[in-house]
């Protein structure tokens, strides 16, 4: 099944039309707060995007959206929590393009990752970087990749650690370009950024707003952007796929959903006022400049089959790369 790109999927939501019907068949949704958990530390990108949405959705719906972080193991450890809720759109997970590698990188998980949720819609969507120390002899891809296969497995590569999208996409850069890297993973983006600072790594890929202050301040130099398209914030900075890697896409993302079996009446409602949210300027801005993404948002089919899609390639990736799972 060919990938349904998140970009794609976004761009094509803009053009539908989605019922605003939704307001008449829950109308009284929510009568109680609303608990939104997401699986990684707080002030995350994450956290950071179910606070900004949450908010608005609490404005609108009339009700406290209650963010609650429960991180661990990639982000299952609070979409096991959401699998398991009662199926009232009370309890809703800001879930991450992990939650798609999940069932790739960990040899069980307590739920089963597209039966057990409703997609509501997509929140986020945004690149990686490709980045190296300023004080690196590699000034573009070509070079890295370049050394990578006079040296093969020698070049190292941090990430925020096994199993997340900047991992994904290393590995994936690795195949694609046919050349051996080594992963070295770190417990989030912080302390991979650090190492790159004090020169430990070869080069990182990490999301764009936890390097955007070293990169302009001169600390650490960007060689590519893993989107098929170029990003805004730094419109010079060519893509993988046009520095020669045919093909090569990375975008990670954030989505609501909800525990499966969640009312359509509910879901309609809540991807009615996501769109809304989405459309406003102040909160599209802000998580726009959080996650360094396009943020819009798609209906429940689309994000359904997009994580599915996914689910696939990262699937394929790991037999392909023979990655070691959890």
């Amino acid at each position: 099944m060919k990938r349904i790109p998140f970009l794609l999927v976004l761009a094509a939501s803009a053009s539908l039309t989605w019922p605003g019907r939704a307001a008449a068949q829950a109308p009284s949704y929510p009568d109680r707060p609303v608990r939104v958990l997401q699986g990684f530390p707080a002030g995350g990108n994450a956290d950071t995007v179910a606070r900004i949405l949450g908010g608005e959705l609490a404005r609108t719906l009339g009700q406290p959206f209650v963010v609650e972080a429960k991180p661990g193991a990639g982000g299952t450890i609070a979409a096991d929590a959401v699998a398991k809720a009662r199926a009232d759109g009370l309890t809703l997970l800001v879930a991450t393009g992990a939650h798609a590698i999940a069932p790739a990188m960990y040899g069980s998980l307590p739920y089963a990752t597209e039966a057990a949720f409703q997609p509501v819609s997509a929140i986020t969507t945004f690149p990686f970087l490709l980045v190296v120390n300023s004080a690196s002899k590699y000034r573009s891809l070509q070079d890295v990749l370049n050394a990578a296969k006079a040296k093969a497995g020698m070049l190292n590569f941090g990430s925020a650690g096994q199993g997340t999208g900047q991992h994904m996409a290393g590995e994936l850069l690795g195949r694609s370009a046919n050349v051996s890297v080594t992963h070295v993973p770190y417990r989030g983006e912080a302390p991979a950024v650090t190492a790159l600072l004090g020169n430990e790594l070869d080069f990182a890929m990490v999301a764009p707003t936890a390097v955007a202050g070293h990169i302009k301040a001169g600390k650490l130099r960007a060689l590519a952007t893993t989107g098929n398209a170029r990003w805004p914030a730094m419109p010079h900075l060519p893509t993988v796929a046009e520095q020669g890697v045919a093909g090569y896409d990375v975008h990670s993302w954030t989505a609501l959903l909800a525990p499966a079996g969640t009312p359509r009446a509910v879901v309609d409602r809540l991807n009615a006022e996501v769109r809304a949210a989405l459309r406003n300027d102040s909160v599209k801005a802000r998580l726009e400049e959080a996650t360094g993404g396009l943020a819009q948002a798609s209906s429940p089919d689309e994000l359904k089959a997009a994580i599915s899609a996914d689910i696939k390639r990262w699937s394929q990736l790991v037999v392909d790369a023979k990655l070691q799972k959890q």
